[in-house]
């Protein structure tokens, strides 16, 4: 007679979510709960230890997000949830340290793979940023685009003009036209069209997916 093995023990991990938008913290709250590999806390109650993961809404940027840096100053993992349509949010989060970046607008299992795909590679000591199909990664990783140069291409790519970028992103217009040449020169590209392909072929957002 065989001996009942005992069952697997699925390892949870603990995350917490950060947003100054109530209905978007309900949101991630309500897709993370229902998986059983994942325990959602509850942010304004302190824990005997840092979650496994801090999801952290980029919009809090807007209004300096001071918190980043104490948040990433913790243990935890820091993943930053960023609107596509804003990928400017997205690269100031990359810049100013963050983990990785989720696509606010994907779905529940998307979410849930990014968080426990991100955690599992920061467990086995591998090295990068969040991947899935939720997550913006850190654009242009594989080209060596730095964070300016991620952020000034993916303006571009929303449509926006040098002028334009140069105010969203409190640059000088010569220094928007020096980011764009040096990340031209990375991506291969001599064109502003040119640019944009590539931009949407590797995973920017783009004004037309608005």
């Amino acid at each position: 007679m065989d001996t009942p093995r005992p069952a697997a023990t699925v390892a949870v991990v603990t995350v917490r979510v950060v947003s100054p938008l109530p209905a978007v913290a309900a949101g991630l709250r309500t897709m993370l709960t229902a998986h059983p590999a994942v325990a959602v806390v509850d942010e304004h109650h302190p824990l005997p230890s840092d979650p496994d993961v801090v999801l952290y809404d980029a919009h809090a940027l807007v209004d300096g997000g001071a918190d980043l840096e104490r948040l990433l100053a913790t243990p935890s993992l820091v993943l930053a949830v960023c609107n596509g349509l804003r990928p400017a949010l997205a690269g100031e989060a990359s810049a100013r340290g963050a983990h990785g970046t989720i696509d606010l607008g994907t779905d529940r299992d998307g979410l849930v793979e990014s968080v426990l795909s991100a955690i599992g590679a920061a467990r086995s000591g591998a090295s990068g940023p969040a991947t899935g199909p939720g997550s913006l990664r850190r654009l242009g990783a594989s080209a060596g685009l730095t964070p300016r140069e991620v952020d000034v291409l993916s303006q571009i790519t929303q449509g926006l003009s040098n002028q334009e970028i140069a105010e969203q992103s409190y640059l000088s217009i010569n220094s928007v036209k020096t980011y764009i040449r040096s990340a031209y020169r990375r991506i291969g590209v001599t064109s502003r069209a040119q640019a944009v392909v590539w931009c949407v072929q590797n995973g920017f957002p783009s004004m037309l997916a608005a």
